[in-house]
C-alpha cells in the first residue's frame, strides 16, 4: 500500500476528538455553526490610524505611450519592446502573454 508523506500525520488528541460520539455532540451543539461576528461589519468599522484621506486629491502625471513601446494585445500593459516575444495578426504579445 503506498504511503503519502506529504499527508498531515493525526496525533492521538485528533483522532479522539474525531470519534464518533464527538461528532455528535457537535452536531447537536446550537452553537457550534455560529459565527461570532460578521466580517463585514468589523471591516467596516476598522480605520487605519491616521488614514483619513478624504480630503486629498490625486494627481498623477500620465505619459503617453513612448515610441519604444507597446500595448500588449492580452494583459493591456504598456511594455518596452525589449518585452516584445511575438506579433500575431498584427497584434503584438509580451514575454508574460505569449504561449
Amino acid at each position: 500500500m503506498a504511503t503519502d508523506y506529504d499527508a498531515p500525520r493525526k496525533t492521538e488528541d485528533d483522532v479522539n476528538e474525531d470519534s464518533i460520539e464527538e461528532l455528535k455532540n457537535r452536531r447537536n451543539d446550537k452553537n457550534s455553526g455560529k459565527v461570532d461576528e460578521d466580517e463585514a461589519e468589523a471591516a467596516e468599522a476598522f480605520e487605519l490610524p491616521g488614514a483619513d484621506l478624504s480630503h486629498e486629491e490625486l494627481t498623477v502625471r500620465v505619459l503617453p505611450r513612448q515610441a519604444d513601446e507597446f500595448t500588449c494585445a492580452s494583459c493591456f500593459l504598456v511594455r518596452h519592446r525589449s518585452q516584445l516575444a511575438e506579433t500575431r495578426n498584427g497584434q503584438m504579445y509580451c514575454v508574460d502573454c505569449a504561449g
